[in-house]
């Protein structure tokens, strides 16, 4: 569970830096990292790839699903 956190807040940090926009707050980006997560994995699982293995894939899939997620929501609120 702390290793599924820690990940996020990496996570939620590199999608922060990856797409431009003022970013959201450590607990925003914590948030944003760990349903990134969820929706990286929803996403690989779609696209029949196999799962991330070890930490590295974890952060990878959760990274690229909070990128997407910071995307949407910088959408959602007219930032785009």
């Amino acid at each position: 569970m702390l290793g599924a956190i820690i990940v996020g807040i990496i996570a939620g940090w590199l999608a922060g830096k990856l797409v431009r926009g003022k970013g959201y707050g450590l607990i925003g980006d914590l948030v944003l990292g760990l349903v990134g997560g969820l929706i990286g994995g929803w996403i690989i699982g779609m696209l029949r790839l196999p799962g991330p293995n070890g930490a590295i894939g974890a952060l990878v899939v959760a990274t690229i699903g909070a990128v997407i997620l910071v995307w949407i929501v910088h959408f959602v609120r007219g930032e785009v």
